[in-house]
């Protein structure tokens, strides 16, 4: 892994995400879904990709940091007109979450494994190559994960997670969140949450979250919580 601190990464994300990058960018909307290019932007390289990490169909543009003021302007400049308007990352934080993506640091870290995670889909396994984990991974599938990550939907108003809140289930602690926010689209709390054993729960159950000493009652579900889609 090599770190850039000379890049900047700017996120157009939206219904009107191709119509303001491919002003820009003429190349990008035929960009596939989860693929990216090298392209230039007044005659230096950058990369822009494609993933839409917010539920909303999105480009990721790293761009050198000389250009990157040059590059938001003209950005906000085209979408004056088709309602882009500037937010951080607080607002797309929600949006991942809202869709059930993991952010590493809070969801996934290298204390839990892609199985424990529901990553299994982006594991090879049955590729036959050898790579970091791949014992512990085999092992996992043998004898099972001990944890497992799940969404938690909040029953009551009010009632707002935050990572590292204990989650209960029939008066004994089983787990505690990683990621909690309001949702805007649904208005109710929601989190996300290893719980173990991992056998125990199932979509439906129900479980209680510590809400700043306040208990209150979640679902358990199988994020995403919305319908959308980046694709």
């Amino acid at each position: 892994m090599i770190l850039r601190d000379d890049l900047c990464l700017i996120a157009p994300q939206g219904p009107r995400a191709f119509d303001v990058v491919g002003t820009v960018f003429p190349d990008a909307v035929s960009l596939e879904y989860m693929h990216g290019a090298e392209m230039a932007y007044r005659g230096e390289p950058m990369v822009v990709s494609r993933s839409g990490y917010t539920g909303e169909r999105g480009f990721e543009l790293f761009v050198p940091e000389a250009r990157a003021g040059e590059l938001w302007r003209d950005l906000m400049s085209v979408g004056s007109t088709m309602g882009l308007e500037p937010c951080g990352l607080g607002a797309r934080d929600t949006l991942r979450l809202e869709m059930g993506y993991p952010l590493h640091g809070n969801d996934i870290s290298q204390e839990r494994t892609p199985l424990e995670a529901g990553l299994a889909w982006a594991v090879a396994m049955e590729k036959g190559a050898d790579f970091v984990g791949r014992d512990a991974l085999a092992q996992q599938k043998t004898e099972g994960i001990p944890a497992r990550l799940w969404g938690l939907r909040m029953k009551e108003p009010g009632r707002i997670p935050r990572p590292h809140y204990a989650v209960h289930a029939d008066g004994e602690e089983v787990g505690e969140t990683t990621s909690g926010t309001f949702s805007p689209t649904l208005r109710i709390g929601i989190a996300m949450a290893y719980l173990s054993p991992r056998d125990r729960f199932k979509a439906g159950g129900q479980v209680e979250v510590d809400v700043r000493g306040r208990w209150g009652q979640a679902e358990v579900v199988k994020p995403p919580f919305v319908d959308s889609t980046p694709k």
